[in-house]
């Protein structure tokens, strides 16, 4: 059974940087690509990043230039850094994995998902 453990949440000032972690257990990690999605209040799930198990990335639009995406195989860990922060990135963020090997943008493409870790910036 995989299970993906968000961790690195929490509550920062606009301009600032968190870096969300995601440990994988029970599968193959190097095999699958990772990705991170989020959910803002009120609004449905969007792509963040994604890398794949060769390194391969790929960002969202909103992100692109501010947030960077990377994994350690040895940890089974995926990260995310996330760094000059807006207000709009308040949202649940979550963790996915899937056995393809494209690093693709739609929820459907993720066979594997965890609990979400939440982001918040004041307004």
């Amino acid at each position: 059974q995989v299970q993906l453990m968000e961790s690195g949440g929490g509550l920062v000032q606009p301009g600032g940087s968190l870096r969300l972690s995601c440990a994988v257990s029970g599968g193959t990690f190097s095999s699958y690509t990772m990705g991170w999605f989020r959910q803002p209040p009120g609004k449905e799930r969007e792509f963040v990043a994604g890398v794949g198990w060769g390194g391969f990335t790929n960002y969202g639009a909103p992100v692109k230039g501010r947030f960077i995406i990377w994994r350690d195989n040895s940890k089974n860990t995926v990260y995310l850094q996330m760094d000059r922060l807006k207000p709009e990135d308040t949202a649940v963020y979550y963790c996915a994995a899937t056995r393809s090997g494209l690093v693709r943008e739609t929820e459907g493409a993720y066979d594997y998902w965890g609990q979400g870790t939440q982001v918040t910036l004041p307004s």
